[in-house]
């Protein structure tokens, strides 16, 4: 195998273009099966870009504070179907559900400045033009410019190509994004030099306001400027509102480049960041952002399996790593929840928190291959809860959202902490834990929080109360009562085992007890998981498919959402019998084992946004996410697999690659962990399911300081298809029949191996195979 050379941490591109010497050749943008060849060169970053998976083909380093990318009026930016690009703006989230981000959009143009609204004067392209490959994003518009973008972790670097003109500009748009403006402004500093202060709010519904501050440093002097408010366009002011421009006379040198810093700090941040990772060539950039994403990627070497799985693989494993962002400045200030200034000492602090989504998949996938980032994001959380009094639920920059319900932080902090990264922050992180699980933010605080946990508390389940006016902007927990409690009881369930750990022995007794509360609202009247109002009467429609109070889902979807206790809940169901019954008509398993492609796209799959009134795995959205890995504990686990490598028929080298938003790259995560054969399966636990890889080997790469063996090699020699079956495991040689393992398990060995045949087996069927229930006082 190949290693590369590792250079990490948030100033990752500028070492590496310190290392540089010229600037080499471009990798070609369509992901290409390159035969061993540079891993950068299988990932297509159009995947997802059409159908509501959300994703955006520009430029980005692993989780930069910018993600260069093309907005085309869709409301998240991108969308493979529309064919004019609005500008080139620097902040996008990839996968997200509502419109964010999309801060100054810049586009190139020709000719007299007429109109300021970019939906007017928008610039045609055709698919043919563009490529995109890790860190570099180009495209022809039918202007006859060409455009390119790459990235450092701070700024976006922009390339333009313009016909011979004495009227080549440069528009850099403040007053338009993905959100709502609040506020703008925009100053024309020097010959050179265009400054803004952006002012937005929003995702999805309102929020406080939030401002990003931006500086652009061109290659050259203008030849002519201006500034425009409203649709009014002066000619040679240096300040205006809502946009600038910026001329050349491209004549004899038709190329005009420029660099964009972005800071949520202040406009010195931003000249801070200019200088620490600006005034480079844009190929040297692009070189740099290049080979960050082939360090990243050449942590999991995957052999075998069709170029089609080889290009989707990689394509998922670049999305992973996109996010959370870093959020701090090259000098560690960065702008806290309190709205005030602060300095990262020690860390770095990151931002942009899909915490609902990411907790399941994607917070488990980095404490794996990136923990000492996993580490920073989540030592970033415990800086949130002490500098604005609560822990975040969805944060976007320097504000909380509050969208989704539940209390999604838990678990991921208990995670970072299961996997040892919080050595040092434990006690900070189970004190912002406690006050999490115990109480609600006061009035005054944007946090909604576990907001019905007052009756969670007092009486075991979270109402569901229909039409109950929100207090705080965002998705209110009493609007799915069903889900919040089941989402509750698991994080109360995370949160007992570190108290344990951690000798907080009532604590931990008090949350135990609590992780049970999954039964309050199970009915046994339907047999499923029915909310309960606020009097303690069930309510909803009876039938599980059309029932309500569950967010994104249905009872039929949430009623594996048990991972603290599945046997538990196997009991409640009836048994295991009873149990696997269930799960074969909730995958429509027999019609699966006939056709597994064609089930997953006609059977489980819906509209993107259509989450309700199902019977059948949704492979689109969060709540099933682990339900596939139910057979680990109900004595079938072959059919894991069978569910498993069906689902990753879902998952294309195609722009519609991704069924339903990628969520910040949750879905992209677990395409990845279902791929290799291990994947969380008590997400805020240390609890890793086994299921047959679907490469014949993986030789996983392994931060040192976390896993002192340096290197996971996972191994199916002839897996396919026809063979996907497992025969037998073997951890470092030894024989292996349970269908889990542990961290402790996975630092400690070295190889893990699978010998795969075309039936079923009796490996891992016996009772004591599957994972145990937590909360057991021992494993």
């Amino acid at each position: 195998m190949r290693w590369t050379r590792r250079i990490r941490g948030a100033g990752t591109v500028v070492a590496a273009v310190a290392l540089l010497g010229a600037a080499l050749a471009a990798p070609t943008a369509e992901a290409a099966d390159t035969g061993g060849g540079r891993l950068t060169d299988l990932v297509n970053p159009f995947i997802g870009t059409e159908n509501e998976g959300n994703t955006y083909p520009g430029a980005a380093v692993p989780f930069g504070m910018v993600q260069f990318s093309p907005d085309t009026g869709h409301n998240t930016g991108y969308d493979h179907s529309q064919n004019h690009i609005r500008g080139f703006s620097l902040v996008h989230l990839s996968g997200v559900g509502c419109g964010l981000g999309g801060d100054l959009p810049v586009l190139p143009t020709t000719g007299d400045v007429t109109e300021t609204d970019y939906a007017e004067y928008q610039a045609e392209f055709g698919h043919d033009t563009e490529r995109a490959s890790p860190g570099y994003y180009k495209v022809g518009l039918k202007t006859g410019i060409d455009a390119e973008l790459t990235a450092t972790a701070r700024t976006g670097v922009q390339r333009y190509t313009f016909p011979a003109t004495d009227k080549a500009n440069v528009l850099l748009d403040a007053g338009q994004s993905l959100h709502r403006t609040v506020s703008t402004r925009v100053e024309v500093l020097d010959d050179r030099t265009v400054r803004t202060a952006i002012t937005g709010s929003g995702f999805c519904q309102d929020t406080k306001p939030y401002t990003v501050y931006t500086i652009t440093r061109f290659d050259r002097p203008f030849t002519a400027y201006g500034t425009w408010n409203g649709s009014a366009v002066t000619d040679g002011s240096r300040t205006g509102r809502d946009g600038a421009y910026v001329r050349f006379d491209t004549t004899k040198d038709r190329t005009v480049e420029a660099t964009t810093a972005l800071s949520y700090v202040d406009a010195h941040g931003a000249a801070v960041n200019l200088r620490s990772e600006g005034g480079r060539s844009f190929q040297q950039v692009r070189e740099a952002a290049r080979r960050a994403w082939e360090d990243r990627l050449d942590d999991v070497r995957a052999q075998g399996g069709t170029p089609t799985l080889r290009r989707t693989f990689y394509s998922s494993l670049y999305r992973s790593l996109l996010a959370p962002n870093i959020g701090s400045d090259a000098d560690g200030r960065y702008t806290g929840w309190d709205q005030r200034i602060h300095h990262a000492r020690g860390f770095t602090y990151y931002q942009n928190w899909s915490l609902w989504d990411t907790y399941r998949t994607q917070s488990q996938l980095l404490s794996l291959l990136a923990p000492r980032e996993a580490r920073d994001m989540a030592i970033s959380l415990i800086r949130i809860d002490e500098e604005s009094g609560w822990l975040p639920k969805w944060g976007y920059g320097t504000v909380e959202t509050n969208i989704m319900t539940g209390d999604p932080v838990t678990p991921f902090l208990t995670n970072a902490y299961q996997q040892g990264l919080l050595k040092g922050y434990e006690e900070r992180a189970y004190t912002a834990l406690r006050k999490n699980a115990d109480g609600v933010p006061p009035a005054e605080s944007p946090a909604v929080g576990r907001e019905a946990n007052k009756e969670y508390v007092e009486g075991g389940f979270a109402p569901y109360i229909k039409g109950r006016p929100h207090a705080k902007p965002g998705d209110s927990d009493y609007d799915h009562g069903g889900s919040a409690t089941l989402e509750y009881a698991l994080s109360d369930s995370m949160l007992a085992e570190m108290a344990r750990d951690l000798g907080h022995d009532a604590d931990a007794a008090r949350y135990a007890a609590r992780a049970q509360n999954y039964r309050r609202i199970f009915d046994p009247s339907t047999g499923f998981f029915r909310a309960r109002d606020a009097s303690g009467a069930f309510t909803g429609p009876a039938d599980p498919a059309r029932s309500e109070g569950f967010h994104e889902g249905t009872s039929w979807q949430y009623q594996w959402l048990v991972p603290q206790d599945l046997p538990g809940m196997v009991d409640l169901i009836g048994g295991k019998r009873a149990a696997n019954d269930r799960l074969d008509s909730f995958f429509a398993y027999d019609r699966l084992v006939r056709d597994p492609a064609r089930t997953a796209r006609e059977v489980w799959v819906n509209g993107p946004y259509d989450y309700y009134n199902a019977d059948k795995y949704n492979p689109q959205n969060e709540p099933d996410l682990i339900a596939p890995y139910t057979y680990l504990s109900t004595g079938q686990p072959w059919k894991t697999t069978d569910v498993v490598h069906a689902a990753l028929t879902l998952f294309t080298d195609t722009p519609t690659g991704i069924t339903g938003n990628d969520d910040l790259g949750t879905m992209s995560a677990w395409n990845v962990l279902s791929s290799i054969g291990l994947f969380p399966v008590q997400p805020g636990y240390d609890t890793w399911g086994l299921s047959t890889p679907v490469f014949e080997r993986v030789d996983l790469r392994l931060d040192r300081r976390y896993y002192p063996r340096g290197a996971l090699t996972i191994t199916a020699p002839g897996t396919s298809d026809a063979h996907r079956y497992i025969r037998s495991a073997r951890v470092d040689g030894t024989p292996y029949d349970r269908t889990y393992l542990t961290t402790d398990a996975v630092r400690d060995m070295r190889s893990l191996g699978f010998t795969t045949g075309a039936e079923p087996s009796a490996w891992g069927t016996a009772a004591e195979a599957g994972p145990p229930a937590l909360n057991q006082h021992g494993r």
